[in-house]
């Protein structure tokens, strides 16, 4: 899930500054969830902006904003709203607001700042457990990324900063290595302790990243 924050309002006014009709933009996905950009969201945006004397000419909250077939095929179904509009307003994270710039000439405001992508604690906790890197050394540290989850993204073992089981970057965080150490050990497994990690590959976190399905010779769906 990928965690957003709504911007401030006065960074919003500043965004929309000349625009005096408004198209409103929601996501029923990520942005849902963190009641960041869900229908609620929504409301009180269109609330907000009615207050600034500004007009809004409709709105919509896309399953998927990130989607971007979905993203053009909805706008179309509100075509008279975006025509009528100076600017979209989108309550979705940076990958969303892109998908509506692709399906519209119209100007496209992000109302939100992405943050991370989150693993969920519980309703309305997010951690971050992932960081996307390409390079994926999971298997060997059973299961917790030290990219992400140590302090400093060390690759091979604890700094000399480790004390107690506790990070030196902030005392009251775990010790990514620690936890990794201890999990081994239950499991009886020597895991990235049995060799030297090289440096990681950040070549392989490229942008734009890209991705495709394709079929292999028995018609699976694979990746290529």
């Amino acid at each position: 899930m990928i965690i957003s924050e709504p911007k401030s309002r006065a960074d919003l006014d500043r965004s929309l500054e000349g625009a005096g009709r408004i198209f409103l933009v929601g996501c029923g996905a990520c942005a849902t969830a963190c009641r960041s950009g869900g229908e609620e969201q929504v409301f009180e945006t269109q609330e907000w902006l009615l207050e600034t004397g500004r007009q809004v000419t409709g709105s919509v909250v896309i399953d998927e904003a990130c989607h971007i077939p979905r993203a053009g095929r909805d706008l179309r179904l509100h075509r008279s709203g975006v025509e009528e509009a100076d600017a979209l307003l989108v309550l979705a994270c940076g990958a969303g607001v892109q998908s509506i710039s692709a399906s519209t000439d119209k100007r496209v405001v992000g109302g939100l700042n992405s943050l991370f992508l989150g693993n969920i604690r519980r309703i309305g906790s997010y951690e971050e457990k992932c960081l996307l890197c390409g390079d994926c050394i999971l298997n060997e540290t059973a299961g917790i990324c030290p990219v992400t989850t140590c302090g400093k993204g060390l690759l091979n073992g604890p700094c000399g900063g480790m004390e107690e089981g506790r990070c030196e970057v902030d005392r009251e965080q775990d010790c990514a290595w620690h936890l990794i150490y201890e999990r081994l050990r239950r499991q009886n497994r020597q895991g990235v302790f049995g060799r030297l990690v090289p440096p990681k590959q950040w070549s392989r976190r490229r942008k734009p990243g890209r991705h495709r399905l394709g079929k292999d010779r028995d018609g699976d769906v694979a990746p290529r």
